[in-house]
């Protein structure tokens, strides 16, 4: 552990969702006190802040960082960069490596690795298969079950009720689903088999496969009383369905993508705008953003899922689905709030206090004494682009490329170790793995 931090003349949201100009005091990780004005004490380190904003760090709840298996297109260690460059303090990371996620052996397999490498905290949910039940009940630590309930995913795919009942009838641990279904998925596929433009991905995978998935899932979640996450909503007809029908232990989550992008990126982007669920429509966009300023979806994710240039490059259905977002789902979301799509305190909800809320991780996701030092300082007035070269993540780039975005972190403080630095990236610093109630 570092030397005590005392940070200095920040504007900080506080818990109330009120600002105070003032200090706050981080001593063996924990925030120890916040005043207007804190007098220093010998030996410890001090960021000036005049003209900041202090923020809780960025909890993101979906991630896929390749490690094991599929370094080349990211690591824990590249991609724990790019959490500290994006604000992002903490991550929960899901089973799609290889090996999958899948037992005892695997999670800590992966949490030793994180131990070595991860700069901020670290979480890893457990995949489910049709096989491995004992495992998803007893398997720790881990933040939670993923189902695949579509769109393939080899051994991880549990695309049918009677797969995915028994898991929801056994234990009691959340249940996070990607949720589309895989076999109106590989009806429609036959539908477009010789087409070459990405844009029919949205086709293929279509808001009703989204449904279909989302209904069978809180069907499910309401016949065993079992606490569901529905990843990455990415239709207005799901959103709808949920404002209706959710009930109190469920939750749902939409990533800066499918708020601020459709299927009109195709035509500017190609296979970059390919991800799982696809992009939608403008109508969508709107749909998710009222679901999601209503309170009907909880909180935000990247599912940061990066794969090579070169990978991308491939003619469509040969690329691979996914994007990364780490670096810039914070700023993405700032600079919505500065426009006035919503408050800077409900940014910080939906990133951060309601994500460790929902996945029951104490002393997180709030400014207040006695948490932990997870916090960041962002420049609120300042605009900067997206720029290539400045991607951290391996893959080398992003599909908001040249997008002016403000709210960029300047500082990223993990457990009072500053990571991140006005553009210098700390790599000595090791976050922890996360407890989960």
């Amino acid at each position: 552990m570092t030397a005590n931090l005392l940070i200095r003349q920040a504007q900080i949201l506080l818990p109330n969702q009120d600002f105070l100009r003032g200090d706050l005091r981080i001593e063996q990780g924990k925030i120890s006190a916040i005043a207007p004005e804190l007098e220093p004490q010998n030996g410890e380190k001090i960021i000036e802040a005049a003209g900041l904003t202090l923020l809780p760090g960025v909890i993101d709840p979906q991630v896929h960082f390749r490690e094991p298996g599929l370094e080349h297109k990211e690591d824990l260690f590249t991609a724990s960069c790019a959490c500290a460059r994006g604000g992002v303090t903490s991550f929960l990371e899901m089973p799609n490596t290889r090996p999958l996620t899948t037992t005892q052996a695997a999670l800590d397999d992966k949490l030793q690795r994180a131990a070595q490498k991860c700069l901020v905290n670290y979480g890893f949910f457990m995949g489910a298969t049709p096989e491995n039940l004992p495992d998803l009940r007893e398997a720790n630590p881990s933040c939670g079950i993923k189902i695949f309930m579509g769109s393939a995913h080899g051994a991880l795919l549990v695309s049918t009720e009677a797969e995915i009942e028994p898991i929801f009838a056994t234990g009691t641990r959340l249940i996070a689903v990607h949720a589309e279904d895989q076999g109106r998925i590989n009806e429609r596929r036959q539908q477009f088999t010789d087409f070459s433009d990405p844009a029919v991905h949205s086709k293929i995978q279509d808001p009703q496969a989204a449904l279909n998935a989302t209904q069978l899932a809180l069907k499910l979640s309401k016949k065993y009383q079992r606490r569901l996450h529905i990843l990455h909503l990415s239709t207005g007809i799901e959103a709808e369905f949920l404002r209706q029908e959710k009930p109190s232990w469920v939750t749902a989550e939409v990533t800066p993508q499918h708020l601020l992008l459709n299927e009109s990126a195709y035509g500017k982007i190609g296979t970059l705008a390919q991800m799982n669920p696809p992009l939608r429509t403008e109508w969508d966009n709107e749909v998710l953003w009222r679901a999601l300023l209503d309170g009907v979806i909880d909180f935000i994710a990247t599912d940061h899922a990066p794969h090579t240039l070169e990978e991308k490059a491939k003619p469509y259905p040969l690329s691979p689905s996914g994007m990364p977002g780490v670096e810039t789902s914070l700023p993405l979301m700032l600079t919505q709030a500065k426009r006035g799509r919503c408050t800077y305190a409900q940014v910080v909800n939906w990133m951060s206090t309601a994500v460790a809320k929902g996945y029951n991780i104490p002393n997180k996701g709030l400014i207040e004494v006695g948490y932990d030092g997870d916090v960041i300082l962002v420049d609120l007035e300042r605009e900067r682009p997206v720029l290539r070269e400045e991607v951290v993540s391996k893959c080398g780039w992003s599909p908001f490329e040249g997008w002016m975005l403000t709210g960029w972190p300047q500082y990223t403080i993990v457990g009072g170790q500053v990571a991140y630095e006005q553009g210098v990236l700390h790599t000595e610093v090791r976050g922890k793995a996360l407890s989960f109630g």
